[in-house]
């Protein structure tokens, strides 16, 4: 019949592509060599931006890390933001006084719907650092993290380098496939940056100089949404300083962090990384997305279609086939370079559950809104 013939030809074309697109991240994934630093005469003057709301539970590690950086102690500023907390999140930033920790206190007596960009912009301007670098507040490093990616700066230049993400101390089968998925997702970022078509990037581990900052206009254009003083920023960067843009693929440089204990949590997190995409202006980047979004979906239907017309089903098994190999192509070798292989036997369980999360997010993550520290944003 008619019918069948367009379905399988509209699955092919879609299953086909997605293929294509993560081939393509293989191939960025290898265009990225390991870092090799080759002990430089360090001069490069760092700023290290947090913005911390309600992190009382957290910061202390946090702060700890930074304070037991190798890194030339006169060569490095620390600065906090408090972002309007309510618990002793400012008490605690400001005991590290005596350890070179600069607290910034935000006073808006207005409301933003993007606090977060906020804090970076008010830090940037009272910064000496040539040199920016953005973590969260519930973020572990090593001690040579800021020794790594300053040595990555001054060797290659790039105007903007983007560096892993991880997540780490998983208590529950939730949180281990969150942190297969979010390794996923650190190397599709990773990948696009190898191809030299940066798309996204964590700024829980991000530098950037910040005369280029000054030079894309800092936020301004983007300043209206809460989330995006990571990847919006990318493509700004991107646009102006063309294949400027670096990845560090290195251990010492990776930042730790942890999964969203509740499905709540979770959700919440990926509407407002989601929502970043209404204001994505590299038409490619759109297209990559809507593309993965529209396989997903017709795995989605074919699977609702095949409940009564067995072909349909056979359509969409082809595809979940066809999905978990190249994604476990593409995995074996991130996982590989953040030492955590074992996640891969989650894979196939998480295909299907991904299914699901990729196409409601894509619809839910750009309309409404989601709830961030304790404030509902747009």
């Amino acid at each position: 019949m008619e019918i069948f013939s367009v379905a399988s030809y509209i699955t092919s074309f879609l299953t086909v592509l997605y293929v294509l697109v993560v081939l393509a991240f293989i191939r960025g994934w290898h265009k990225l060599t390991y870092y090799q630093p080759k002990q430089p005469v360090f001069k490069t003057k760092v700023s290290i931006l947090v913005a911390a709301r309600n992190e009382a539970a957290n910061i202390s590690k946090t702060l700890d890390d930074l304070c037991a950086q190798s890194y030339d102690t006169a060569l490095t500023e620390i600065i906090f933001i408090d972002d309007h907390s309510t618990d002793d999140t400012a008490k605690i930033i400001a005991s590290y006084a005596s350890k070179g920790v600069k607290l910034i206190r935000l006073n808006e007596d207005r409301a933003l719907n993007s606090y977060k960009k906020k804090a970076i912009q008010t830090a940037i301007g009272q910064a000496t650092g040539e040199l920016i670098i953005t973590t969260d507040a519930d973020c572990r490093m090593g001690t040579n993290w800021l020794k790594t990616i300053v040595s990555f700066y001054e060797e290659k230049q790039y105007k903007m380098i983007s560096s892993p993400v991880a997540y780490f101390e998983e208590k529950t089968f939730f949180e281990r496939a969150q942190a297969l998925e979010f390794l996923y997702l650190i190397g599709l970022g990773a990948s696009t940056i190898g191809n030299k078509k940066p798309s996204t990037c964590n700024g829980a581990n991000l530098a950037y100089e910040k005369a280029a900052f000054y030079e894309v206009g800092g936020f301004q254009g983007i300043d209206d949404l809460a989330s995006g003083d990571d990847e919006l920023l990318l493509h700004k960067m991107a646009a102006r300083f063309e294949n400027n843009i670096g990845f560090l693929k290195h251990h010492d440089a990776v930042v730790y962090t942890h999964a969203k204990p509740t499905l709540g949590e979770f959700i919440q997190q990926r509407k407002r990384w989601a929502s970043k995409s209404t204001r994505y202006k590299n038409k490619s980047i759109i297209v990559l997305g809507v593309g993965i979004w529209l396989f997903n979906v017709s795995i989605l239907l074919n699977i609702a279609v095949g409940l009564f017309f067995g072909f349909f089903l056979q359509l969409a098994l082809g595809q979940l086939l066809v999905k978990i190999i190249v994604e476990l192509l593409f995995l074996y070798d991130v996982t590989g370079f953040a030492r955590r292989r074992k996640l891969l036997v989650l894979l196939p369980l998480l295909n299907l559950m991904h299914i699901v999360y990729i196409v409601y997010i894509g619809i839910a993550g750009n309309s409404g809104k989601y709830n961030w520290k304790d404030r509902m944003v747009k």
